[in-house]
């Protein structure tokens, strides 16, 4: 195993209307061009959920890399929700405005397709 591969995990679900992507590890420099491999390897499906509650950090790169997911799944009909990210990760998302783009999700609450409109960027 390389270095890499010790810090960081991807591990994909894919069931009838929903894909889970758990990651583990950092979201980094290093790390987001297989993060953003798992992500466009996912199949289409109405709900796109991502759980970062094993991500330590995300940084500039692994939000780059969510914006583009999340216009991706859109752009295909469905919707991306991020699931129990861990508190450093959600300061991050937070910090950067996502959380009004991308919805969060935490503990058991329901996941469910509502799309956000994209003037939320703004």
């Amino acid at each position: 195993m390389t270095q890499g591969e010790d810090r960081f995990h991807v591990r994909l679900r894919v069931a009838d209307d929903v894909v889970e992507v758990s990651v583990v590890g950092e979201i980094d420099i290093a790390t987001v061009g297989e993060f953003r491999v798992a992500l466009w390897a996912a199949p289409v499906r109405p709900l796109l959920r991502l759980d970062l509650s094993g991500v330590r950090v995300l940084s500039a790169a692994g939000v780059r890399a969510l914006v583009a997911a999340h216009l991706r799944v859109r752009a295909r009909g469905g919707e991306l929700v991020v699931v129990d990210p861990d508190p450093v990760v959600a300061r991050v998302l937070r910090a950067t405005g996502l959380h009004r783009i991308i919805a969060v999700r935490h503990g058991d609450a329901p996941v469910g397709v509502t799309h956000r409109p994209l003037a939320a960027c703004a």
